[in-house]
């Protein structure tokens, strides 16, 4: 009997006092599995077939397991719930604080949604790896990339199978919102020649593809490309009867939200948290939060971002906003501890999957803001650093998600802790 999802796309089940993680089931259900193997004295198995059905099992739309598309058999309705649980239980499991409410969460159009993605290359074809193997599936059937961008991945894959012995391993994908300006990544195999690369940027030559950038692993620098590598998109924002237009330019390689469809709500929401006054945004990526903050006139902004590639989109953008935006260009560790900001009004961080380092953690803790907000991509490291700001003497006062990456187990929270 399946009891209840775990993070990562399984569910709990138990045969014999032992913890079974099952893929492909529901909970409710009653189903035969096969153990794929023991670690730990934990299983991991995968449902071969259904004794009693969950009202909420739906067919699953090409192979569930391409591309972490593990929800896929789960009715979308139900999906939300048990998103809803997963974070319920991280914050109670490894953050120590039952929550009295369920999490609402935000639902998002299951199909043509993704605006990021990273496929892999393998000989003459390209796709997503299945589910913990390096076997490729085919991305277009799991529906997340728009039609327009696998007609354009498919033209490549033709190509690069014509091409026969070819270099490429990787290709990274970023599109605007609208799905007008596309640019591509391609990654090589280490070692690769230079006079190898003279050829590749032909294979890529289509119509709607807007950019790119070929670059080897071990070389810091692009070693190729054509067109512009950066995308861009103007941000509508209203909060609060007021509005403001933000530009906001990303390079391919780097960071920003993948979902079409929740950007605008994922930005508004947060911006809502946001009390007027002076905002400190750590992680600010190309300025998601932190510079339609600055647009709307709701306070001068310090923009903190480490990666060099997002820092410089940062600065591109910021600069529309004149002196409303400060932009520095450092890790959050060093900026902190080189100028501390105590007594900071409000404290905004994105960090990435892995959540605060200790020494983050130690420093924001330090800088005593009235509010922090918190938004994360990965609820287990969001539970274990909120438990860290109220071990500092926060308040958990509000906590909700948005449903990103449909289909899949992962999930985008939102949490304000107030001192």
């Amino acid at each position: 009997l399946i009891e209840k999802p775990a993070a990562g796309g399984r569910m709990i089940a138990r045969h014999d006092g032992q913890i079974v993680f099952v893929a492909g089931a529901i909970p409710g259900e009653r189903v035969r599995v096969r153990v794929e193997q023991v670690r730990g004295g934990t299983a991991y198995a995968a449902t071969t077939r259904v004794e009693e059905q969950s009202p909420d099992r739906r067919a699953p739309a090409g192979d569930p397991a391409c591309g972490g598309n593990v929800f896929a058999h789960v009715a979308y309705p139900k999906q939300l719930q048990l998103k809803a649980a997963i974070v319920q239980d991280a914050f109670a499991r490894i953050g120590k604080l039952p929550l009295e409410q369920p999490v609402p969460v935000r639902a998002s159009p299951e199909q043509g949604y993704r605006m990021r993605a990273r496929l892999h290359v393998r000989g003459g074809r390209v796709g997503f790896f299945r589910e913990g193997t390096h076997d490729l599936c085919d991305s277009s059937r799991t529906g997340q990339l728009l039609p327009a961008t696998e007609q354009i991945l498919n033209l490549i894959q033709t190509r690069l199978a014509e091409e026969g012995t070819h270099p490429i391993r990787e290709i990274e994908l970023s599109e605007n919102v609208a799905g007008t300006e596309r640019a591509l990544l391609a990654e090589l195999a280490p070692g690769t020649r230079p006079r190898d690369v003279q050829r590749l940027p032909g294979l890529f030559d289509a119509e709607g593809v807007t950019g790119l950038v070929i670059t080897r692993p071990e070389a810091p620098q692009f070693v190729a490309g054509r067109g512009h590598p950066h995308i861009s998109d103007v941000l509508e924002i209203a909060v609060e009867g007021q509005t403001a237009a933000v530009r906001l330019r990303r390079h391919v390689a780097a960071f920003f939200q993948g979902n079409r469809f929740l950007l605008q709500p994922l930005v508004e929401t947060v911006l809502g948290l946001l009390p007027r006054g002076e905002l400190l945004d750590l992680y600010a990526g190309a300025g998601l939060f932190g510079l339609p903050f600055a647009a709307l006139g709701r306070g001068h902004v310090v923009a903190v971002e480490g990666d060099r590639q997002g820092a410089e989109d940062l600065a591109t953008n910021a600069a529309a906003l004149g002196t409303g935006v400060r932009v520095v260009a450092s890790a959050v560790e060093t900026f902190l501890t080189r100028a501390p900001h105590a007594g900071t009004a409000t404290i905004l961080i994105d960090p990435p999957r892995t959540g605060m380092s200790k020494d983050a953690a130690r420093l924001i803790v330090a800088a005593s803001a009235r509010r922090v907000v918190y938004v994360s991509c990965d609820v287990a490291t969001l539970a274990r650093d909120v438990r860290r700001f109220v071990d500092a003497g926060y308040r958990l006062s509000h906590l909700e998600a948005f449903d990103l990456f449909p289909n899949t187990a992962h999930v985008e929270s939102v949490a304000v802790l107030d001192h």
